[in-house]
Order: C-alpha cells, then sequence, then structure tokens
C-alpha cells in the first residue's frame, strides 16, 4: 500500500475543500491516488462544502459557556433557521463555546485549530465545520466570540438561541441575572451615559439639530414666531441627554420593576455590575433576499434563447 504523506492530504484538502481526516481516509481508501480519492469524496460529500463557503450565513445560534469564573459568548452562523435546530449544528456551537472558554484563543482561526472530534469528523473544530457543510448542506460560520476571564462573577442570559448576554458583577447572582435578561431584552449600548461611543451621541445630536432646522422651517412657512437660538440649543441637548439615558444600562427602567433604574435595582440588593456583552445573531450582516418571479422570470427568459 502506498504511504500517504501529509502533502498529499493537503493537496487533495485544497482541491475538494474536504476535512482533513476524510481526506486521509480518502487517500487510504484510493491507496494513493489522487483522482480516484477525489472521486470517492465527492461521493461521500459531493462538492457542498466548497460550493456552500461563498453563502451568507446570517442565521444562527449564540451559545454560552460558564464554569469555575472562566466564561465564554460565541456566534455561529449558518444559512437558514432550519439548521439552527439540528442537533450537530447545536453540538458544534456549544462545542465551540467551551473550546473558547477552555483555551482562551487569540481569535476565530486559532478556534479552529483546537482539537474536537464530532459526527466521525475531525480532529479539528474546523475539520468538523467543514465535515458538517458537507454532510447538511449549508455553510456555516464561527462568527464571533468573547472569553470572560476575571476577579467579577459571570451570569448569562439567552433568548432562545439567538440573543445572548454575559453580564459582569459582584454581589447577588439572582440579580445579575435578571441585568442579564433585561439586557437581552433592552439593548443598552454602554453601562453609563458617560460610555456610550461618541460617534452615537455625535449621530443623536445631528438629528436632533435636523429636527430643530425642520420646526424652524416650518414655523416660518406658517408665519409663526421662531425658537431662539439659545432655546434651540437647549431643546438639541435635551434630546441628546434623552437618548443617553434610553441607550445606557443603568439609567435604563428595570424591565421588571419601571418605577425603578437597573442602577437603583442593584444599590437595593448591593450588586455591581462591571460589564456586559450583547450577541443578536445576524446583527449587522446584510442578508440575501430572492426575488423569485424575477428568478422565474429569467429561466424562462434563458429557456426561450436555448429553444
Amino acid at each position: 500500500m502506498a504511504a500517504i504523506t501529509a502533502s498529499m492530504v493537503a493537496e487533495l484538502r485544497g482541491k475538494t475543500d474536504a476535512p482533513m481526516m476524510e481526506c486521509k481516509k480518502a487517500l487510504t481508501e484510493a491507496e494513493g491516488d489522487m483522482a480516484k480519492a477525489e472521486e470517492i469524496l465527492r461521493v461521500k460529500l459531493g462538492s457542498k462544502a466548497g460550493k456552500a463557503a461563498a453563502r451568507v450565513t446570517a442565521e444562527g445560534v449564540v451559545a454560552t459557556s460558564i464554569a469555575n469564573g472562566v466564561g465564554a459568548l460565541i456566534e455561529v452562523n449558518c444559512e437558514t433557521d432550519f439548521v439552527t435546530k439540528n442537533d450537530s449544528f447545536l453540538a458544534l456551537a456549544n462545542a465551540a463555546a467551551n473550546l473558547v472558554a477552555a483555551n482562551n484563543p487569540a481569535d476565530v482561526a486559532a478556534l479552529g485549530g483546537l482539537a474536537y472530534e464530532q459526527d466521525g469528523f475531525g480532529p479539528t473544530l474546523e475539520d468538523v465545520r467543514k465535515g458538517l457543510i458537507g454532510k447538511i448542506g449549508e455553510n456555516m460560520t464561527f462568527r464571533r466570540f468573547q472569553r470572560f476571564d476575571g476577579s467579577n462573577k459571570l451570569a448569562s442570559y439567552l433568548h432562545g438561541t439567538r440573543i445572548g448576554v454575559v453580564v459582569e458583577f459582584d454581589g447577588d447572582e439572582a440579580a445579575a441575572k435578571d441585568v442579564a435578561m433585561h439586557v437581552a431584552a433592552m439593548k443598552p449600548v454602554s453601562l453609563s451615559a458617560d460610555q456610550v461611543p461618541a460617534e452615537l451621541v455625535e449621530r443623536e445630536r445631528s438629528v436632533a439639530a435636523a429636527k430643530a432646522a425642520e420646526d424652524a422651517a416650518i414655523a416660518t412657512a406658517a408665519g409663526k414666531p421662531v425658537q431662539s437660538a439659545e432655546i434651540v440649543a437647549k431643546r438639541i441637548e435635551g434630546g441628546v441627554q434623552k437618548f443617553l439615558k434610553e441607550v445606557s444600562l443603568f439609567n435604563q427602567p428595570f424591565v421588571k420593576n419601571d418605577k425603578q433604574t437597573v442602577e437603583q435595582m442593584l444599590k437595593s440588593v448591593s450588586t455591581t455590575v462591571t460589564g456586559f456583552t450583547l450577541y443578536v445573531v445576524g446583527e449587522g450582516i446584510e442578508k440575501k433576499v430572492d426575488d423569485f418571479a424575477a428568478e422565474v422570470a429569467a429561466q424562462v427568459a434563458a429557456a426561450k434563447q436555448s429553444a
């Protein structure tokens, strides 16, 4: 039997995009014949992995892992909501979260290189991902993750599998879990008003200024008195301050008791929240919208041209 070298495996993997171990198995079965090994992989996996790699993954799940003061939050994407209910895909996501917590990888590439086997694929997480692409027939990607390993305690909340939150805190765990749930519902952008990103503040100030200018134009057209520059400036600043309260966690009305703010609730139970991370599946990803009518029309036109 011909010796199967690492370079042969790498060459076959480059041609087929199949997992490393699957390439090795195919080469062994083909007794080192590269063309035959490629045919074996096409029979077993088809060309699904290679074709799927270019497709948009805007669906997916968020998974968490917290144990012994160390935690992880990860978003794993796929193409359709159907796959988010697939047991193998969910196992992959949960395993990835555990690997992030245990190994502290530097980035997604490093995460993919960690040792992991599932559904007959391996020996790395990336090999399992590619193997499942071929098996399930959809692209799937590890989009982002955050690892937590500090002096603070950790609490998490998952809203189904689409929204995940990890809160760093000191004090009452039940209160921290309530805050995690609050974050999932209200989606603050920072802990306090002074931590809201400057670009968001300026954007809100520009919106308020544009609204004031529009109101002035309407008043002028109607022959009504226009507010002074000082009053307009106060209106603009008032709008900005209202915005800051709405998007900062501590200033938001607590979802379980809107008579008090989150900050007031935390003080009442001697609890301090020092940070939170919120992941929403597909946030910021541009989804492809299929125009089926146009697609059918194009197919009809193509059929007429070929007739």
